[in-house]
């Protein structure tokens, strides 16, 4: 899986810059922040593998992907958390004219997300913001969605449904819509707005993250750390050092889903 050595700062201009251009013939570029859950979602099941392959950047979310960077050679590498991007992309594009459009989040979050970041950021322009449905839309609901977007005239379409289901929804709004780019952002909506509590910094920095949020939602978060976290850590070993045949992708669905 491609994963971008960028800087925070480098990865939010990327996106103002793509923001600012012109809409490329194949549709929208999609950035997908992605964690150790994202990859061996994508080792796990092609159809979201070729996802991520097709993204114009796919940015590391978690300190493991950053320290496997590292060991491979990017030795300034560093984290490029989703809500983070978020932040520092809109105070780039601030009074730049980019238009942003907030999609996700349980109802009422993307409206009082809108609020946050206009009051925080002045001159920043959000066009619209949308609760989407938290399951599979039919191709009328996501040409629907699309067209939202474009009456909007939106550059950037913040889309928070949380992996793997974002990304799947941006890859299927993509081609339907002029807007620019589509960035992935997991929680940013929820945390942005209080509604979910941020893990301390400092866990943050030493990669435990996880074990935060996993106390504050086992029952939803379980599988995806207790089994994909260690997962990562033997098949990104086994690259590290060389070993052939254990980083085969499974059949699909082998491991069940998450």
């Amino acid at each position: 899986m491609p994963v971008a050595t960028l800087s925070l700062a480098e990865c939010a201009a990327q996106v103002v810059a793509w923001a600012r251009g012109d809409t490329p013939s194949a549709g929208a570029r999609i950035v997908a922040a992605t964690s150790v859950h994202g990859l061996v979602e994508g080792w796990r099941k092609p159809a979201f593998r070729a996802i991520l392959q097709r993204s114009a950047l796919v940015i590391p979310d978690g300190m493991p992907l950053v320290w496997v960077g590292r060991a491979k050679g990017a030795a300034g590498m560093g984290r490029v958390y989703g809500p983070d991007l978020m932040l520092e992309t809109f105070r780039q594009a601030a009074g730049t004219g980019v238009r942003h459009f907030l999609y996700g989040g349980a109802p009422g979050v993307a409206d009082r997300l809108s609020e946050g970041l206009l009051a925080r950021f002045p001159g920043t322009v959000v066009t619209g913001a949308r609760c989407p449905p938290f399951r599979e839309l039919s191709d009328a609901e996501l040409d629907e969605d699309a067209a939202r977007f474009d009456a909007a005239r939106t550059d950037i379409a913040w889309v928070g449904l949380g992996t793997p289901r974002q990304e799947r929804r941006a890859a299927a709004l993509a081609p339907r819509t002029q807007a620019k780019v589509l960035v992935t952002v997991g929680a940013a909506f929820d945390f942005h707005t209080g509604r979910v509590r941020q893990a301390p910094p400092l866990l943050q920095k030493s990669g435990l993250e996880w074990a935060f949020r996993l106390w504050q939602e086992p029952g939803r978060l379980w599988r995806r750390y207790l089994v994909n976290v260690p997962l990562f850590a033997i098949l990104a070993t086994a690259e590290l050092i060389g070993v052939r045949g254990v980083g085969a992708v499974p059949p699909e669905g082998s491991l069940g889903d998450t």
